[in-house]
C-alpha cells in the first residue's frame, strides 16, 4: 500500500528529492504522493525531519 504524507508536512522537499520513481510532488501547502507510482519503499519517510510520510 502506498504511503501518504501528513499534515505535519513542512514543505521541505527532503522526500521528493529521496523518491526513487518521483512519485512525490509538491501539493498545496504540503508534498503528496502519487499512489499509483509509490513502490512503498520507504525512502521518504526515511529522510523527513518531521515523520510526515506514513505506511496507510
Amino acid at each position: 500500500m502506498a504511503y501518504t504524507i501528513s499534515d505535519d508536512c513542512i514543505s521541505c522537499g527532503a522526500c521528493a528529492a529521496e523518491c526513487p520513481v518521483e512519485a512525490i510532488s509538491e501539493g498545496d501547502g504540503k508534498y503528496v504522493i502519487d499512489a499509483d507510482k509509490c513502490l512503498d519503499c520507504g525512502a521518504c519517510a526515511g529522510v523527513c525531519p518531521v515523520d510526515a510520510p506514513k505506511a496507510d
